[in-house]
């Protein structure tokens, strides 16, 4: 009877730790969107939002001052969709080449590797990229300059690799290895398996893997304000110099008065990266949920 007195309080005293911890959280994320926008709408008292949205220059210190941020809303565009199209590949090749693939001594080397890889902090990917890459992009290519938005997204996909590498092992593990083997008994080859059964089947936690992907890429600030060439103009091209939102943030948040016109501009890109990032994961979410209503009818 006390043993069972003892667990009901230990199940009390977790119950309780987990909703507090969960409501914390909540309370938390609301309390970063109410900053954060309620000190970029004081922008829009002295400022047009479309001028705002759709100004090509962002001329902060000008007299009178320009803030038109769809040449940084471009720049994060731009380097986030080159990101995905360069490590989503890569990532998910890796993720079947060690679950399906790799034997198991290959498994030990390569999935270590994949996890150093992850924690290298990002500064060290931005040196890298100022240092040496960007200069060997620049001499391979004959460009005028290494630091622009196709080498920041070479450097960034690198890093994201990792996540969406790891999160799609996962998924490919957790399909059911009967799944695999009535596809054997059928007269399936292994590839025929792999693309035919075993993706589709774990194209739900590969998606997943893929958004989180999406939210570090649009998220990274020191690799883009170290490679990505820090220019606030509309690309014409890959190899164009660009200024995204995350390195506009960093560069100029620290060197603007508090309450100035300048200080709440920083504040409303901000709140534009921040619904930016909503609506991609908002319509990810409706094609994942799209795909999974599919595969279950």
């Amino acid at each position: 009877m006390k043993k069972h007195s003892v667990k009901k309080t230990n199940d009390t005293v977790f119950y309780i730790i987990i909703t507090l911890a969960s409501v914390s959280s909540v309370f938390i994320l609301f309390g970063i969107i109410l900053s954060i926008f309620s000190q970029g709408l004081k922008l829009f008292n002295s400022y047009n939002f479309l001028d705002f949205i759709t100004g090509l220059n962002w001329y902060p210190v000008y007299d009178p001052p320009d803030f038109g941020i769809l040449p940084i809303i471009a720049g994060s565009l731009l380097i986030t969709s080159l990101t995905i199209i360069i490590a989503v590949p890569f990532s998910i090749a890796t993720a079947v080449y060690i679950s399906e693939i790799a034997k198991p001594h290959e498994k030990e080397i390569l999935k270590p590797v994949i996890e150093v890889l992850a924690s290298i902090p990002s500064v060290i990917y931005g040196l890298f990229g100022m240092a040496v890459f960007a200069p060997f992009i620049q001499k391979l290519l004959n460009l005028k300059t290494g630091f622009n938005a196709f080498t920041a997204s070479i450097i960034l996909g690198i890093m994201i690799i990792p996540i969406i590498s790891s999160i799609s092992e996962d998924a490919i593990n957790a399909v059911p290895m009967n799944l695999r083997e009535a596809s054997y008994a059928l007269g399936a080859t292994k590839w025929e398996t792999i693309f035919k059964v075993v993706l589709p089947a774990a194209k739900s936690g590969i998606i997943t893997s893929v958004i989180l992907g999406i939210g570090r890429a649009i998220g990274e600030t020191m690799v883009v304000l170290m490679v990505a060439g820090n220019s606030a103009v509309i690309p014409k091209t890959i190899f164009d110099s660009v200024r995204p939102m995350t390195s506009t943030l960093a560069s100029e948040m620290g060197e603007t008065p508090v309450g100035s016109t300048h200080y709440y501009a920083l504040f409303a890109i901000a709140a534009v990266l921040f619904v930016i990032t909503l609506i991609l994961n908002f319509i990810i979410g409706l094609i994942r949920g799209s795909l999974k209503t599919r595969h279950n009818n």
